[in-house]
């Protein structure tokens, strides 16, 4: 989308989306994928670009190195659980698991400006997630980047308005999000006396 690449070289394709810039915009998009992504179908529009790639990868082995880093990430080998993940995306450039293991990480370590970069190619090569959306925000909040912390916030809100994350990220930002909705009250019967014989209806 337009607001994930406002400020980068990618942001400029959406200036302009006539016929004539056809070729500059291919010429783009196929330097941001990489040599390894073939375009085969691209229709852009002033605020989305959608695109349809084949790509030359063994994903099988990119996923089980993502999900040992991944491991490794949770054990606290930070290294080399980025060297991992790096490794997977060499194998897969489009691998979601791989990208955002890389971008959290790499938030971790305070190197926002590539985590940012890592975390906007996980979220268009997937489908947008809650907690992807709020290390979108997160990374957006260290880079002074606020507008675009509120848009990925916000959309994270919206696919789980009862996340905590979300929520206090949105309350730091001075976006108060809406109250959860209280559970329904259910009426319950009062005990029945024992003392009451029962009725016997007659046939």
């Amino acid at each position: 989308m337009r607001d994930d690449h406002i400020g980068d070289l990618l942001g400029a394709i959406f200036l302009d989306v006539s016929a004539q810039q056809e070729e500059s915009i291919l010429a783009r998009l196929a330097e941001y994928l990489g040599k390894r992504v073939r375009i085969v179908k691209a229709e852009i529009s002033h605020d989305r670009a959608e695109v349809d790639v084949e790509v030359k990868a063994w994903d099988e082995e990119a996923d089980r190195l993502a999900a040992t880093a991944n491991d490794l990430h949770q054990k606290g080998a930070r290294r080399n659980a980025l060297a991992l993940f790096r490794e997977a995306l060499e194998l897969d450039p489009l691998n979601a698991a791989a990208a955002t293991g890389l971008g959290m990480l790499l938030a971790e370590l305070e190197q926002y400006n590539e985590a940012l970069a890592v975390l906007k190619l996980a979220r268009e090569a997937s489908p947008a997630n809650t907690a992807l959306l709020l290390a979108l925000g997160r990374v957006c909040i260290k880079t002074d980047r606020t507008a675009s912390a509120i848009t990925y916030l916000e959309r994270a809100f919206e696919i789980d308005p009862s996340n905590f994350g979300v929520r206090r990220a949105l309350a730091e930002l001075g976006r108060k999000p809406k109250p959860l909705p209280r559970p329904a009250r259910q009426e319950i019967p009062p005990p029945a006396d024992p003392s009451e014989k029962p009725v016997k209806k007659q046939q």
